[in-house]
């Protein structure tokens, strides 16, 4: 019996837990990623899968590195935000030389490189994968107008700013925690959308690209997805995605990468826009559609060991950040 620890980021502090806290959206986002995975990964058979119940919140950090250790679990999925390095923290923790834990994810050089996105742009130029410019200075009213203005290390779009004229840059200065290190990034046109790989020592498994619904507000906001996306753009955000991440060693498990689907047919306008080195919300609309167990293939697949062809259901899902899912 293989024991499977998943530990969620904002269920087990019980961030976000009261519907009146900004960060509750994340909260619910969170538990809708945590119980779907725990649901899938008990179907698998000789798997023993287990998370902090939401009443047992806040966890003590002892709870975890305990809990972590390969004394109680064979693996650990850690699901967290990369804000303020929360994420590697948390994969070094596992695998601490004193609790010897294995993680299911990535390693934690991998996430200090993906996390990082000014350090993840330079790298992707370096191996000439299309992403927008990007740069550690503080934006100006002598920009090229619109730009993209963001934390460093941020996820779920918090601090995030489209900066159209001067205006809203006034606006943003205000608005941003001035602790935060900040990206500016060139702001490419196009349709949001992402893929999710399943990551593993023996290559990377594409599974069905996504179309993201953002806010209007210039705060890129989440607001769910779409699956499956036109046959034309999937196959060029598969070909894209593809490149970001097999010139990232050390991702593992389930990865998610950001994309930017130019109006070119020929893809000469898509850009990659960042990894998600973890579970993403994405998880929600795919295991909706996968006519097969999205967990069991993430486990077999890290493990080195063949899946065959992933089948897929007819059909068309939109699924909210807070778990919801409508067949359209």
């Amino acid at each position: 019996m293989t024991r499977v620890f998943v530990y969620e980021y904002m269920t087990a502090t019980g961030l976000g837990r009261d519907p009146a806290s900004p960060e509750h959206g994340m909260y619910l986002e969170g538990r809708a990623m945590r119980d779907a995975l725990v649901e899938d990964l008990r179907r698998v058979p000789n798997v023993e899968a287990f998370a902090f119940p939401d009443e047992a919140a806040p966890i003590e950090p002892e709870w975890f590195e305990e809990t972590c250790s390969s004394a109680v679990s064979d693996r650990t999925l850690v699901i967290a935000p990369e804000t303020d390095e929360i994420l590697v923290r948390l994969a070094r923790l596992v695998e601490d030389e004193e609790r010897r834990g294995r993680l299911l994810g990535s390693s934690p050089r991998a996430i200090e490189l993906t996390s990082d996105k000014l350090a993840m742009a330079e790298h992707w130029w370096e191996h000439d994968v299309p992403t927008p410019a990007t740069t550690d200075r503080e934006p100006t009213p002598c920009e090229a107008f619109p730009v993209v203005w963001k934390p460093r290390d941020g996820a779920g779009s918090t601090d995030t700013f489209l900066i159209r004229n001067r205006f809203e840059l006034a606006a943003a200065l205000a608005a941003r925690d001035p602790a935060r290190p900040m990206t500016l990034q060139e702001f490419v046109p196009g349709r949001a959308a992402s893929c999710a790989f399943l990551c593993g020592p023996n290559g990377n498994v594409p599974l069905v690209p996504t179309f993201q619904f953002l806010s209007d507000d210039g705060r890129f906001k989440y607001q769910g997805g779409e699956l499956p996306i036109p046959a034309d753009l999937a196959e060029r955000a598969v070909r894209l995605a593809s490149r970001a991440v097999a010139c990232v060693p050390g991702l593992l498990g389930y990865v998610g990468v950001d994309l930017v689907l130019g109006d070119t047919a020929d893809g000469a306008c898509d850009f990659a826009i960042e990894i998600n080195p973890r579970l993403t919300t994405s998880y929600i609309g795919l295991r909706a559609i996968a006519d097969f167990n999205v967990a069991e293939a993430m486990l077999r697949i890290a493990a080195g060991e063949p899946v065959g062809q992933l089948k897929w259901k007819p059909g068309r899902v939109r699924f909210g950040p807070d778990g919801g899912v409508r067949w359209c």
